[in-house]
C-alpha cells in the first residue's frame, strides 16, 4: 500500500516554489541562491536541498509547473479559435496577461539562465514545448482545408509565433513603441491569412499555383 504525502511537506515544496518564483520575478535568475529562496519561502534554507536537491532543479520544477497551470488556463480559448487572426489575439491578450503576472519574464530569465545547458535547459525547454504544444494545434486545426495547408509548417510556426512572443517581453522593456509595431505587423499578416482563407474557389487554384511557381524557383 502506497504512503500518502504529508501535507506539510507538500505545502513547505509550494512554499520553495513560491520563493523561488518572487527571486527571479523581483531580482532576476542571478539572484537565485538556497539563501535568497529560503529568505523568500520563509523556510530553512536546508529545505531546498531536503526537496529538490539542488537550487537548479528547484527552478527546473517551478519553471514547469508554473507554466504548465498557466497553459491549463488558455487551454478551452485555444479550442475555441477559428481563424489565425483569432489566434492571434488570444497571443496578445495571453501575452499581456502573463507579463502582468510576470510569467513571461520568468520564461526569459530561466531561457537566460539555460544557455549553458543542463537540467535548465531540459526544464525551460519543457516548459515553452507547452505553450507550442497548443498553439501548433490550433494552427493545424485552423488551417485544415486552406490553400496554405500545404505549404505551411504548422510546428515551425507555432515555435516561430511562440518565441517571437517571448522576445518580445525582453524588446518592449528597452523599446516599447518598436514591440508594438511588431504585434501590429503581425496583426497585419494575419489579417492577410484571413483574407487568403476566405477566398473563392477559383481564387484559390491560382493563389496555389502561384505558390507552387514561387516555392520552385526558390529551390531551382
Amino acid at each position: 500500500m502506497s504512503r500518502s504525502r504529508n501535507p506539510s511537506s507538500q505545502d513547505t515544496k509550494q512554499r520553495l516554489v513560491d520563493g523561488v518564483l518572487e527571486v527571479i520575478r523581483h531580482q532576476g535568475i542571478t539572484a537565485v541562491s538556497a539563501r535568497s529562496v529560503a529568505a523568500a519561502s520563509g523556510v530553512n534554507q536546508a529545505l531546498v536541498f531536503y526537496h529538490f536537491g539542488t537550487v537548479e532543479e528547484l527552478v527546473a520544477q517551478a519553471c514547469i509547473t508554473t507554466t504548465e497551470a498557466r497553459v491549463a488556463q488558455y487551454r478551452d480559448r485555444f479550442t475555441e479559435v477559428s481563424t489565425v487572426g483569432e489566434l492571434l489575439a488570444l497571443g496578445r491578450e495571453i501575452h499581456a496577461g502573463e507579463r502582468a503576472e510576470g510569467n513571461m519574464a520568468l520564461l526569459a530569465q530561466t531561457l537566460a539562465g539555460a544557455q549553458g545547458g543542463g537540467r535548465l535547459a531540459e526544464a525551460t525547454r519543457e516548459a515553452l514545448d507547452k505553450w507550442i504544444s497548443e498553439v501548433r494545434t490550433t494552427l493545424e486545426r485552423v488551417l485544415a482545408g486552406s490553400p496554405l495547408v500545404e505549404f505551411a509548417d504548422p510546428d515551425g510556426l507555432a515555435r516561430a509565433v511562440s518565441a517571437g512572443f517571448l522576445g518580445l517581453t525582453l524588446f518592449e522593456a528597452v523599446d516599447p513603441g518598436g514591440a508594438e509595431r511588431a504585434l501590429t505587423a503581425l496583426d497585419q499578416l494575419a489579417a492577410l491569412v484571413d483574407v487568403v482563407e476566405s477566398l473563392g474557389p477559383v481564387a484559390t487554384r491560382a493563389f496555389r499555383a502561384k505558390l507552387r511557381k514561387t516555392g520552385q524557383a526558390r529551390n531551382a
